[in-house]
């Protein structure tokens, strides 16, 4: 895929999987039950949660908001930097499924629970499919964003703020000026 066909499929990919990212890292990705009948205690949930993917995965889905609106080296600078978040959002589900199932059998210990039986969520590997995807996603844009399409320059600032008649700063203009560029069928304001 490469151009505008490319385009839709790789961005469209992109923003899915790095919503899915941010949703599954603000979930624990580990839970517990105590022996005994007393169940999944509220005071571990907080104990399986990684914050840490949670902030990396929104990191992705900023670097695609800014993909959209940019240009040139840009654009570009901006996609290396979603591909260094989604590195570091593959490193965090690394060392989630070791670290969140271990916090969560500390945080059992600490309410005096011994032998605790944790595992890890379903929302831990709903995190590996949306981090490989953004990995996937942000290397692809890396390698075909120069080829796709860019926004128009329409609504871009004005290089210089002077007015082109007048050589003045639009504050200094009075309304007589003002007046004047309309009489003579010319827009004021630009």
């Amino acid at each position: 895929m490469t151009g505008r066909r490319g385009f839709g499929a790789v961005v469209g990919a992109g923003l899915a999987s790095a919503v899915l990212a941010a949703v599954a890292g603000r979930q624990p990705w580990a839970h517990g039950s105590a022996p005994g009948g007393l169940g999944e205690l509220s005071a571990t949930v907080e104990a399986g949660k990684v914050p840490a993917a949670g902030a990396l995965s929104l990191v992705v889905l900023a670097c695609w908001g800014v993909l959209l609106v940019t240009r040139g080296v840009v654009r570009r600078v901006v996609a290396v930097v979603g591909v260094l978040a989604s590195l570091g959002l593959a490193l965090a589900v690394v060392v989630g499924h070791s670290t969140a199932p271990d916090r969560v059998r500390d945080a059992y210990r600490e309410l005096g629970v011994d032998r605790p039986d944790v595992s890890l969520s379903g929302w831990y590997w709903v995190a590996v499919v949306a981090t490989l995807l953004t990995l996937v996603t942000t290397v692809a844009a890396v390698r075909l964003v120069p080829t796709w399409p860019e926004m128009g320059r329409k609504y871009d600032a004005p290089v210089d703020s002077a007015s082109p008649s007048t050589g003045q700063p639009p504050g200094e203009r009075d309304n007589l000026d003002l007046w004047k560029a309309m009489d003579e069928g010319r827009d004021p304001t630009a």
